[in-house]
C-alpha cells in the first residue's frame, strides 16, 4: 500500500484536466460492461483506444506536460457490475505522481460501509476527492439516506465530483439500459450545497438539459464549482461560455473525460473560443489548484 503525496510542480504544468476515467485494471477488468462500453464508443466517436491502462494515461499527460485526477465509478449496486479497483488506482498514481491525482470512489447504497470507505481511502491511501454519477450509480443525491456519506467528505476536507446532465454512457441502448438522466440534475446538488456548506462540490459536464440550473447553482453557493469536461467545447451552451469568460471565471475548471475526449482535441477547440487571456490559465489549472489545496 502507498499512500499517495503530491508530486506536481504546479508551476510548471500547463495545464490540469480535473476529470479522466480509469477503465481497465492491471488484471483486464473494466469499470463498465461491455455493452456500455461499446454503446460509449459509438456515442462519442473518439477514434481513440478506449480503455488505456493507467500507465498510458500518465505517459499521455507527462508528454503534454499536464496533470490529470484520475478515478473509476463505483456502481455495483445499480449495474451488478464489480467495481474497478479503487486502491490499486491510488498505488498507481502514487507511482506517477508528478501527473496523476487519484479521486476515490464509493457506493451510495452502501450505507455504513461506504462512509467507513470514505475515510480508509483518505486516510490509508491518500485519495484527494471522490466522484460519484448519480444516473449510473442508480440515486437521487439529496436524499438523505446519503447524507452520511457527504459528512464523512466535509470531515476529510476532500471535495465531491458529480457527473450531471445528458451522459452518453447507454446511449442509444435500449431503455437507455436502465440509466435515468434525472439523478444528474444539478438542483439536486443545490440542495446538498445547502446543507453542507463546508463540502466542496464539483458538477461535471455542461449540465445539458439543466446547463442554466448549474449556472445559478454555481453563481449562489460558494462551494459549487463547474468542470467543462464531456464535451467538445465547440458545443458549450453559449451561456456557459459566458458564465465562464466573467462572473464564473473562478468557478470554472479544465476537465476533459478522457479517454473519451481527448485533451488534445478539448484544447484545439477551447483555442477557438472567445475567452479572455487573463481566464485562460484560471480555468487551465489556477482555480483547480486552489481547490485541491495547491495554490493557484
Amino acid at each position: 500500500m502507498s499512500r499517495y503525496t503530491y508530486g506536481i510542480d504546479t508551476e510548471s504544468i500547463t495545464a490540469l484536466d480535473v476529470h479522466t476515467h480509469v477503465e481497465i485494471d492491471g488484471c483486464g477488468h473494466k469499470s463498465l460492461d461491455d455493452d456500455l462500453i461499446a454503446a460509449s464508443e459509438k456515442y462519442f466517436k473518439s477514434g481513440q483506444e478506449r480503455t488505456p491502462s493507467l500507465e498510458t494515461m500518465a505517459e499521455h499527460y507527462r508528454e503534454r506536460n499536464m496533470a490529470a485526477i484520475v478515478f473509476t465509478v463505483d456502481a455495483a449496486s445499480a449495474t451488478g457490475h464489480p467495481v474497478n479497483s479503487v486502491e490499486e488506482i491510488a498505488e498507481g498514481a502514487a507511482r506517477h505522481n508528478d501527473v496523476l491525482i487519484p479521486f476515490g470512489s464509493v457506493d451510495p447504497w452502501q450505507g455504513k460501509a461506504a462512509v467507513k470507505r470514505v475515510r480508509t481511502l483518505v486516510d490509508e491511501y491518500g485519495v484527494k476527492g471522490f466522484k460519484f454519477h448519480p444516473s449510473l450509480q442508480g440515486f437521487e443525491p439529496n436524499n438523505r439516506d446519503f447524507y452520511p456519506v457527504y459528512e464523512a467528505l466535509a470531515e476529510c476536507g476532500v471535495p465531491a465530483l458529480f457527473h450531471t446532465g445528458q451522459t452518453g454512457i447507454g446511449a442509444g441502448l435500449p431503455g437507455g439500459h436502465g440509466i435515468k438522466l434525472r439523478y444528474s440534475d444539478p438542483m439536486l446538488l443545490d440542495d446538498v450545497a445547502a446543507d453542507f456548506p463546508e463540502l466542496t462540490i464539483i458538477m461535471a459536464h455542461p449540465s445539458v438539459p439543466w446547463q442554466d440550473a448549474a449556472i445559478s447553482s454555481a453563481s449562489h453557493k460558494p462551494n459549487v464549482h463547474i468542470d467543462l469536461s464531456g464535451w467538445s467545447p465547440k458545443y458549450f451552451p453559449p451561456q456557459l461560455v459566458q458564465a465562464a469568460n466573467s462572473f464564473l471565471r473562478h468557478k470554472v475548471l479544465f476537465g476533459s473525460d478522457f479517454p473519451v475526449i481527448q485533451p488534445d482535441r478539448w484544447m484545439r477547440d477551447f483555442e477557438k473560443l472567445d475567452i479572455k487571456d487573463e481566464v485562460r490559465p484560471l480555468i487551465f489549472k489556477d482555480n483547480a489548484l486552489k481547490i485541491l489545496g495547491l495554490g493557484g
